[in-house]
């Protein structure tokens, strides 16, 4: 597995590990934290990798000694990319064609881990795997991301005309524990630590934008499902709970409330944390329908109780 000490990647190596499998993790430790996995390493129950996608010759190795693929590793975060856009660009293109390229010519069955953000903009709600992509200019850096992403997915559907055995998955808006608590990709991580430390709530712009959270454990779920079923290679699904949209705005009052906080909402502009000419996109809403029909995959975990299992996850480890 790739960025399997990442947020996502540590909970999907818990759950492999669970089930009995050996798993072997590549991360560069970039963002992932060994302390995610740090009890499978002291008991020997995952083999850890420090390095990166690039590395083309490492990759081509750890893929022959594996049954099966799971590519989680990438660049996130729109601060990250806007940050670092060239190195952002290169893991997340020229690192997932090492990934595919090793799975082909070992065959090997590979899942690689997508984004909401392919949609860019966004046309209609609910968004469908088949829709058409609304991007902005090449000029503005966020748009980036998500033309990597959409790469990513060209050359698994590309390599799958070939013979590969593949899937994608596109996330929507995971949370849970182990969200990076700096936020580095994650409003509702952004929140919770704001909240704990009583700051301020920063909510940019109007607030009304909305985006459908998703909770880890129905994320691994959807994950798992999608590279166990035969009937699911060659295809892209969304994994997103649509029956939580919700105004970024109201995502604050309720992370208050959650976790009785005193802090306040303040407004900012885009601008005034990410730049000139930053563009957001107002809707983000999965349709869940080819993921119930093709996986028998529905999310199950609704906002309020994964706010209280997140929170108390944090409070657990902020006592320990």
């Amino acid at each position: 597995m790739t960025g399997g000490a990442g947020f996502i990647g540590s909970h999907l190596v818990d759950r492999l590990v669970d089930q009995g499998d050996d798993v072997t993790v590549l991360d560069d430790f970039s963002t992932g934290r060994r302390s995610n996995i740090r009890d499978h390493a002291e008991r020997d129950t995952v083999r850890i990798i420090e390095g990166t996608i690039l590395d083309e010759a490492l990759v081509e190795t750890l893929a022959d000694g594996c049954d099966r693929v799971f590519h989680l590793a990438a660049a996130v975060g729109v601060a990250h990319i806007i940050a670092n856009p060239l190195g952002s660009i290169q893991v997340n293109s020229r690192g997932t064609e090492n990934v595919l390229t090793a799975c082909a010519h070992h065959e090997r069955k590979v899942l690689i881990a997508s984004s909401s953000e392919v949609y860019g903009r966004g046309g209609q709600v609910p968004m469908h795997e088949d829709d058409d992509r609304i991007l902005g200019s090449t000029v503005i850096p966020r748009w980036s991301y998500a033309t990597a992403k959409a790469l990513d997915e060209h050359l698994l559907l590309a390599h799958a005309a070939q013979g590969l055995r593949g899937v994608i998955v596109r996330y929507f808006n995971i949370y849970g524990p182990r969200m990076d608590p700096q936020g580095y990709g994650s409003v509702m991580a952004t929140f919770l630590r704001q909240a704990l430390t009583r700051e301020p709530l920063t909510v940019y712009g109007d607030g009304l934008q909305t985006r459908c959270f998703t909770y880890i454990d129905d994320c691994i779920d959807g994950t798992m499902l999608a590279m166990e079923l035969p009937s699911a290679e060659g295809q892209v699904f969304n994994v997103g709970n649509a029956a939580t949209e919700t105004a970024i705005a109201e995502l604050a009052r309720r992370v208050i409330e959650t976790t009785g906080s005193p802090s306040s909402i303040v407004h900012e502009t885009y601008e005034s944390h990410f730049g000139k000419g930053f563009e957001d996109t107002r809707r983000r809403v999965p349709s869940a329908a080819r993921a119930s029909e093709g996986l028998g995959w529905t999310a199950r975990v609704d906002l309020d109780a994964g706010l209280r299992r997140t929170l108390e996850s944090w409070e657990q480890q902020d006592s320990g």
